[in-house]
């Protein structure tokens, strides 16, 4: 037998914009972005967003006609978003139909302008359809803009299992729009800051010390304050994705998924009636109080970022939490369908101090039986310190 082994090596453009009026008269964001001869482009909007602006399909469709005029702007659809867009493969199906029926190729573009379930049914829609064409991620939502929408990744569930069919495809650019963001209503500009809590005290002390500082105004969900939030966390998210040398996660470490093996298990057991962004706040607090009760993470630094939780008016709790399965909580069957998730062994990112994680590959059932206990009596951190 005869191997010979060869390397390929790709590089990607990875474009993360940041705007305000994208698509005003005077904006030349996407005009710098869509390149080449009369390229084909169509836009899916999702229904929630269109709905908080019901004005954005004109926008869009004028803003084509009067500043891009040399594309090939074939049709705007409108969709239904949220995680149930995900649960089946009907929007993907749909989206998949609008690409074929327009004949988008790889040199067209396609717009994706929603959340971050949304934009993962579109993304899966466009890097499967021909292999992939070139994708313009719009994200709506706090969640997506500062988290999601700026990441490689797109997929659907299948089977029970969430993200189980999916794609790494990195986007033609992503483009977050601060005057989009603000319009949303309140529960979507709120519960992503969980994402934006999770990257500063996985990554970065000095951007949780300032998320503390600001604490008030993004509880007002006060709009500077919160795009100077969103725009570090993207940034955060992507360098991440970029510089780690493993942006399709090719390895089994994931310190950019802190608390959501237990995230994902919660939305399951709720039927997604408790969103992606509040069941990563929940699973965060979890993995905080596990990593007090091993005797990694000091006390005081875990009560800091419980606090930032609260005072950002997340929650840190939910009745599926309490949900049993037989001797254990049922939450806790999330270990084994994120370690296969990832292949191999299980790996779990713990705290050891504010912006510093690190890897956990055994985890005791017993003492997270525990914590959750102490969590759904609101114990104190103190009751559970090993010192």
């Amino acid at each position: 037998m005869s191997c010979t082994n060869l390397v390929i090596n790709v590089s990607f453009p990875y474009r993360i914009c940041s705007t305000r009026q994208l698509f005003h008269p005077d904006n030349r964001t996407l005009v710098d972005l869509l390149e080449g001869k009369s390229p084909k482009c169509i836009a899916f909007i999702e229904k929630t967003p269109s709905l908080a602006m019901p004005e954005l399909g004109t926008m869009i469709e004028r803003w084509f006609a009067n500043s891009m005029p040399q594309v090939d702007f074939r049709q705007l659809i409108t969709l239904p978003g949220g995680e149930e867009s995900k649960l089946s493969m009907d929007i993907w199906q749909k989206a998949l139909a609008v690409i074929q029926k327009e004949d988008l190729d790889r040199h067209s573009y396609i717009l994706a302008v929603g959340g971050g379930a949304f934009l993962d049914v579109v993304g899966l829609a466009a890097a499967t359809a021909h292999r992939g064409i070139r994708l313009v991620r719009i994200p709506t939502t706090t969640l997506s803009q500062a988290d999601s929408g700026v990441g490689v990744k797109n997929g659907i569930n299948f089977g029970g299992e969430k993200n189980f069919l999916g794609t790494f495809a990195v986007p033609w650019a992503t483009i977050n729009d601060i005057d989009i963001l603000v319009r949303q209503p309140e529960p979507l500009k709120r519960s992503g800051l969980s994402e934006v809590i999770k990257v500063s005290l996985v990554q970065d002390a000095i951007f949780f010390q300032w998320l503390e500082d600001h604490a008030e105004q993004l509880a007002a969900l006060e709009s500077d304050t919160l795009a100077q939030a969103v725009r570090q966390s993207a940034l955060l998210h992507a360098r991440h994705i970029a510089e780690s040398g493993d942006p399709f996660e090719q390895g089994v470490s994931r310190p950019l998924d802190f608390g959501h093996w237990a995230a994902h298990q919660l939305e399951l057991l709720s039927e997604y009636s408790v969103r992606h962004a509040d069941a990563v706040a929940i699973g965060m607090h979890l993995d905080i109080v596990y990593s007090v009760a091993n005797g990694w993470l000091p006390v005081a630094q875990a009560q800091r970022a419980i606090n930032l939780i609260q005072k950002l008016k997340l929650p840190l709790s939910s009745p599926r939490l309490g949900l049993r399965r037989g001797a254990h909580y049922a939450v806790l069957a999330g270990l084994e369908s994120f370690r296969r998730h990832l292949g191999g062994e299980l790996t779990l990112l713990m705290l050891r101090d504010i912006g510093e994680g690190f890897d956990v590959h055994d985890i005791s059932v017993d003492l997270m039986d525990a914590c959750i206990t102490a969590i759904l009596e609101d114990r104190s951190l103190d009751s559970l310190s090993p010192v």
